[in-house]
């Protein structure tokens, strides 16, 4: 593009429609590119230069350039062809450390930095970027300054290999070090690459596998096995998972996230915390509410209709009533005699004129079968929260899909202060299958976690092993897939 294209003191090259040429940076007469002029120097004048002017043909570090020995343009000294030219750099070495504009030096150091090019396409049109911003700050360099860009110019001196497997391992131990978490395992190679890497890339970078001496991820990864830093298995055939990270490494513990980086991952780090705190599983307790029909029964120990009790506590008043009014068995301490308010209250129609005691634990299961079924759940940090009936356990079942394909279908995580999403996002990650969020059919506000194949294994151990809920509150783990002979 012509706004890009600097016209020399000497005037602008006479070209026509189609000529070929090259293309140049500021201080270096060795060509970057090749482009063919699209329309001509009369024409680029006439246009105040503006709009595009070369349409490039071919340049530094393109695809052609990596089919030859991929060696660096040669440094180039600007030819100083009139008077007025080598006054002008006359002038430039007087005023050097005021305004260094161009240098004509053969020191590389001093030279545009090839390595920082950037080709960005439009259309059929490159634009060639290069350091070409003035800046009379830079004039009053120090000298920590000027040894800084002789270190940056040094590591620039490596191949674009070295650079791109030095790129590799800093955008792996990153990601090692700041995204990946040990419930991630295991965790697609491809998704690693992919999700993890990739963000830990720098700005103006671009992680190339092709590019660097390991030319396949699968290489690198081994690299990265025998120093015994991560495990890869093939769990499914053609298909590569880590399986096991060991974050204690010395390289990842002494691997130290880049400026640039600090505190986006700080940040991220803390969203993450607050995302995967642990999951303590709430304390459930069963409480009892006096019912009307219950009511003489515990009037007489100052409860009335709508008295929230606990099992241990209706079991005192039922053997305080008993002991007050003499209603143990003289002939077998095992049995209680019924009386009259514990007939109406513990005896259906049926029965009343067939039984005339009942055992001790009859007599307190009858008595918790009548009273209004509540429970107290109380969450971790949170204030206790009683509800009406029992709770209802996580419902797991398997469904039939079209091509006689199954999912899994959870429910009632919410009850438990499991996140539905979280969920899914976990079980996604382990099994490597598609996972969704449904609506629960007939309610408004419940949603359940859908996920393909029989995974009831993966829940079982999750919801029993990490997350330590009760056995007895989840239902359908009995409808695990059988784990049948491997031959």
């Amino acid at each position: 593009m012509l706004p890009g294209v600097v016209v020399p003191s000497s005037g602008f090259p006479q070209v026509e429609r189609g000529t070929l040429c090259a293309v140049t940076l500021l201080g270096n007469r060795a060509p970057v590119a090749v482009a063919v002029a699209t329309m001509s120097t009369a024409e680029m004048l006439a246009a105040g230069m503006k709009g595009k002017g070369f349409a490039v043909l071919h340049t530094y570090m393109d695809h052609l350039w990596e089919y030859g020995d991929k060696s660096y343009p040669p440094t180039l000294a600007p030819l100083v062809t009139d008077s007025a030219e080598k006054e002008s750099a006359e002038d430039e070495e007087e005023m050097e450390g005021k305004e260094p504009v161009i240098s004509f030096s053969t020191d590389p150091l001093q030279h545009v930095d090839i390595g920082d090019l950037s080709l960005k396409g439009r259309d059929s049109c490159t634009i060639l970027l290069g350091k070409e911003e003035l800046d009379e700050n830079r004039a009053a360099e120090t000298a920590e300054d000027a040894n800084t860009e002789v270190q940056q110019e040094a590591e620039d001196s490596r191949t674009p290999q070295e650079q791109m497997d030095a790129l590799f391992n800093q955008c792996f131990f990153h990601a090692l070090k700041c995204k990946v978490k040990k419930s991630d395992l295991p965790l697609l190679t491809s998704t690693f690459l992919r999700s993890h890497m990739f963000s830990c890339c720098p700005a103006g970078q671009q992680l190339d596998i092709k590019k660097s001496s390991y030319k396949k991820f699968s290489k690198f990864l081994q690299c990265m096995q025998h120093q015994k830093i991560l495990q890869v298995k093939e769990l499914n055939k053609g298909v590569e998972s880590i399986v096991e990270v060991d974050w204690k490494h010395p390289d990842i513990k002494a691997f130290a996230v880049p400026e640039g980086f600090s505190s986006a991952s700080a940040a991220q780090d803390s969203k993450s915390e607050d995302r995967e705190k642990v999951y303590h599983a709430p304390e459930i307790i069963p409480l009892y509410g006096v019912s009307t029909k219950m009511i003489p029964l515990f009037q007489e120990s100052g409860h009335r209709k709508g008295s929230i009790l606990s099992s241990s506590e209706v079991r005192n008043i039922i053997i305080n009533y008993v002991k007050t009014n003499e209603l143990v068995d003289e002939t077998n301490k095992n049995f209680v005699k019924v009386n009259a308010i514990l007939c109406d209250c513990l005896l259906d129609k049926s029965e009343q004129d067939e039984i005339s005691k009942l055992r001790w634990d009859d007599l307190l299961s009858r008595c918790l079968e009548r009273l209004q079924p509540l429970h107290q759940v109380t969450f971790f940090g949170q204030e206790p929260i009683v509800r009406k009936g029992n709770i209802e356990a996580i419902d797991i079942t398997i469904a039939q899909r079209s091509s006689n394909k199954k999912v899994t279908i959870i429910k009632n995580l919410e009850l438990y202060g499991l996140d539905p999403q979280c969920v899914a996002n976990i079980l996604q990650q382990k099994v490597q299958a598609s996972a969704t969020i449904t609506p629960v059919p007939g309610t408004k506000d419940r949603v359940q976690v859908q996920i393909q194949g029989n995974q009831i294994h993966h829940l079982a151990k999750m919801l029993l092993e990490e997350y330590q809920l009760p056995r007895k509150y989840i239902q359908g783990l009995e409808k695990a897939p059988k784990l049948g002979r491997r031959k």
